[in-house]
């Protein structure tokens, strides 16, 4: 009976106690890697993030634009002198009211910008 246990314990040390420490620092490894890969500041995180910033870029410049077009039209109407035409423009806009020498296009809801 002694020597059963002994050989037992021999086994177990010999095999399964290995088995165990390589499947345990397995399950570790494969731990970090999948949070390295997948996690809250993984790879595939940062590449949403440059996907993200890269938006954002496309955003910030449209709106460079569209700033410099309004500071250009305003720069027509500020100062000493304003021009005619854009100040025609924007008070009948505003206003809601056609020269009689204007050609008015109706378009219908689903076509209008």
């Amino acid at each position: 009976m002694l020597a059963v246990m002994h050989r037992l314990r021999v086994f177990l040390r010999a095999l399964i106690l290995p088995l165990a420490l390589y499947t345990a620092a397995g399950v570790t490894a494969a731990y970090f890697i999948w949070h390295g890969v997948n996690g809250q500041r993984g790879l595939k995180t940062g590449e949403e993030y440059e996907q993200k910033l890269e938006q954002l870029r496309l955003e910030r410049n449209l709106l460079k634009l569209q700033r410099m077009h309004w500071e250009s039209r305003l720069a027509l109407i500020k100062g000493n002198a304003v021009d005619a035409d854009i100040l025609d423009e924007e008070a009948r806009k505003r206003l809601g009211r056609v020269h009689k020498n204007d050609v008015v296009i109706f378009l219908q809801a689903s076509q209008a910008p």
